[in-house]
């Protein structure tokens, strides 16, 4: 039975496990139904399986040997207002990358593939909060990691149902808290303290000065502020912010974050203020590997055909996901960009897309992983 014919056997199963997910969404650090739920799939499946006592996350792993080629999925869902009301959400497709995963999973044991080395599935929480690849490289998850897979969902506008991209090129994303701590003053007597919104709108002109190489894309925006109270008459003095940061290389992104820092200490000396920048979460910009680009590429025209093969995705959107090229430069990586006709956009509350590209996806994918067996370990050839 080749891959298409073992998938379409699959088929029911395949979607219901994704309408399980789907109904069952877990915000980042919160995944512990999600975890129960993908752990018990995977012992189904005669897979090793790791949890974590410190976080949520599941390791799945089958086969044995030197040789470990990595598949990873997010697991977290958004926590945002949904007709009127909030809560968490699976807006941004990650209930669709662990059905990719599992599915992947099932097609190789209905097929009795051994792979020639270790196979090992992950799934990873909190993709969102920045953190969860972090968490699983402190967990020691991708020690011995040599080629490493991952996929996300791409909007209609990126690559079109039907359609896929070998590799994902994310930007690097800094967020930032920040605070300005001045004195209060009467409206009547401003000489008498600091108007923080006037600050605020200072730092958001200055910020919007900030010029780096324009031949690679750079922001910073404030995202978020909040100054004063109910009284009408005070001028507040303090005021809490947020700033985005993004930028499409990871150099940039240093050079980006020192300006803003230069920006926010200059300016609290103009108005005799204290303001403080405390970082956040933030996500690398991506680190392609050329041998996995190529083995996705081969997979994908295999796939779908050579003409629905499409250059590589550049957004400058962010993805925790190349946190373990940069820490680990030794992985050889990439991620699968998947057209499924997504709309109206990622995050959006009402975001849906269609289901049938999963199992393109899953066959993608199948395929990505057994050719990287039989390139470099010594997997099983394809039926």
């Amino acid at each position: 039975m080749d891959i298409t014919q073992t998938i379409e056997t699959l088929r029911t199963r395949i979607f219901t496990i994704f309408d399980h997910l789907h109904a069952h969404p877990e915000t980042s650090w919160n995944e512990v139904n999600t975890t129960a739920f993908i752990s018990n799939i995977l012992r189904e499946n005669l897979c090793k399986v790791q949890t974590f006592n410190s976080c949520t996350g599941v390791i799945g792993e089958m086969g044995g040997g030197t040789f470990t080629v990595g598949l990873r999925s997010d697991m977290d869902a958004l926590w945002q207002e949904v007709r009127g009301a909030f809560q968490a959400n699976h807006s941004c497709g990650h209930d669709g990358h662990m059905t990719l995963a599992l599915g992947v999973l099932l097609v190789l044991k209905e097929m009795n593939y051994r792979p020639g080395g270790k196979l090992r599935f992950i799934f990873q929480p909190a993709e969102e909060k920045g953190t969860g690849a972090l968490k699983m490289i402190e967990e020691n998850v991708m020690d011995d990691i040599e080629f490493l897979y991952g996929v996300h969902l791409r909007p209609m506008e990126e690559v079109k149902d039907g359609q896929a991209a070998p590799a994902i090129v994310h930007g690097a994303a800094q967020f930032m808290k920040g605070e300005i701590v001045g004195t209060d003053a009467h409206g009547a007597r401003p000489h008498q303290g600091q108007n923080a919104i006037e600050i605020g709108a200072a730092l958001v002109t200055l910020l919007n000065g900030i010029h780096l190489n324009p031949s690679i894309p750079y922001s910073v925006k404030m995202t978020q502020f909040a100054a004063g109270g109910e009284s009408s008459n005070i001028i507040p003095g303090k005021a809490t912010f947020s700033l985005d940061l993004r930028a499409q290389d990871n150099e940039v992104m240093k050079v980006l974050t020192k300006k803003v820092r230069k920006v926010a200490e200059s300016l609290a000396i103009a108005h005799d203020v204290e303001i403080t920048l405390k970082p956040r979460s933030n996500v690398a910009a991506a680190i392609v590997n050329d041998q996995a680009k190529e083995i996705m590429a081969e997979a994908i025209a295999d796939t779908l055909g050579e003409e629905n093969l499409v250059v590589s995705v550049v957004t400058t959107g962010g993805e925790d996901f190349h946190f373990y090229t940069l820490k680990k430069p030794e992985i050889k990586a990439t991620m699968l960009g998947l057209g499924c006709d997504l709309a109206p956009g990622l995050h959006h509350p009402d975001m849906t897309f269609n289901k049938e590209a999963l199992l393109s996806g899953i066959e993608i994918l199948t395929k990505a992983i057994i050719l990287t067996f039989e390139k470099y370990g010594e997997g099983e050839a394809l039926t």
